[in-house]
């Protein structure tokens, strides 16, 4: 049994998707908020992306004021959502690629792209009192890189794991890198392509204390509505960890 409950933060982007898809005024993200958190949710993530493909910038200032438990703000590290994240003050700030070409973000940060520019990026942040995070592929260069630009935590990119979870080598390198992030000081987050399904595995991974888990759950509430699809996350999280 691991020592502490994961803490499980749903990603409302993909009620966004919805809305966006008809340019319309339904559904709108920040009204998931409270069902979220009523329903086992430890925080609420949402990425507003460059081209404001889903969430609008609206949204974000809607959901920073709504949520009661943490808001987990994913950007660009850019000088635009740098100054938005500093004048929001979310709990916290994930550093995320962006290609404009992508469907979704099919891979880590290049941490060593431009290191001193991030470094300054997440000191700002640092400063003004907001946790910062580094979503990246659960490499030792990435994760040691991390920690140099001065991140206190970092998500591990779990997609290789969430398409080709029967292989060993995908969950392997999960359990690797979140030990040697752990041992670097880092705290370790993990998400991206993780279902009810498949979370297992990853959830027992004891060094990591965080999930973002969001597509799944939008998908598995068009059938048994979100406060179930969240509730049968949770529960799926809670068993792999050995907790009631």
């Amino acid at each position: 049994m691991t020592d502490s409950r994961q803490r499980l933060y749903i990603n409302i982007d993909h009620i966004a998707t919805i809305r966006q898809a008809r340019r319309g005024h339904e559904p709108m993200p920040v009204d998931s908020v409270g069902v979220c958190e009523r329903a086992g949710a430890d925080g609420i993530t949402a990425h507003l992306r460059e081209d404001r493909r889903h969430m609008q910038d609206a949204d974000i200032d809607a959901i920073a004021a709504a949520v009661t438990t943490v808001f987990n703000l994913e950007i660009a590290a850019t000088d635009e959502m740098i100054a938005l994240a500093l004048r929001l003050r979310p709990h916290q700030v994930s550093i995320v690629p962006e290609r404009r070409e992508e469907v979704t973000t099919e891979g880590g940060l290049d941490v060593s792209a431009n290191p001193a520019r991030l470094m300054e990026s997440i000191r700002r942040m640092n400063d003004a009192g907001i946790r910062t995070s580094l979503f990246i592929d659960a490499d030792r260069d990435s994760i040691a890189r991390s920690r140099d630009v001065g991140a206190l935590a970092v998500e591990l990119h779990t997609g290789r794991y969430a398409h080709a979870p029967a292989d060993p080598a995908t969950l392997d390198a999960l359990v690797t890198g979140s030990t040697y992030a752990r041992s670097l000081g880092l705290a370790v987050h993990a998400g991206h392509g993780l279902t009810t399904a498949n979370v297992g595995p990853v959830a027992a991974i004891p060094e990591i204390e965080e999930l973002n888990i969001g597509h799944h759950v939008v998908s598995r509430a068009v059938f048994v509505g979100l406060d179930q699809a969240i509730r049968e996350l949770r529960a799926a999280m809670d068993a792999a960890r050995g907790q009631p």
